[in-house]
């Protein structure tokens, strides 16, 4: 089997970009497993009481891209972490063997990068893993 990690946010777009790839691979219904991941960011926090409805199955983009692979017959697992995006990435790419990431990249000035960093750049640069950004789908 090949495992692919494939990290989330909330642009849709980019969601099903890296969802169609995935399920675009060699084989993807007989032999691709998908880890999408969501990482709740540090700022989103929640009152106690909603803490048990915080779940990457409800957002959008992620369940949307689910779907998607399961309907193209790729076995798929939904997690969820809170906390720094790269870092996590990162583990559960390393805690899970993945073969492949699989990121949904978007534009940035250099300018941009410079200043508020990149979730890209940092796992590119941080692991020997096979890292694919996909970018957004062009119509």
């Amino acid at each position: 089997m090949y495992h692919v990690l494939v990290p989330m946010d909330l642009d849709e777009d980019r969601a099903m970009t890296q969802a169609r790839y995935v399920a675009d691979l060699p084989h993807a219904d007989e032999d691709v497993t998908a880890t999408v991941l969501f990482i709740f960011g540090p700022n989103d926090d929640v009152p106690d009481e909603w803490e048990g409805f915080r779940s990457a199955t409800r957002i959008s983009s992620v369940r949307h891209a689910a779907e998607y692979l399961e309907d193209h017959g790729v076995e798929v697992d939904v997690i969820d972490e809170s906390g720094d995006t790269a870092e996590f990435i990162l583990r559960e790419a390393e805690n899970r063997a993945v073969d492949a990431i699989v990121l949904g990249g978007r534009k940035r000035s250099p300018a941009g990068k410079a200043i508020f960093g990149s979730v890209t750049q940092s796992v590119i640069l941080s692991t020997d893993i096979p890292v694919v950004v996909t970018g957004r789908r062009r119509e």
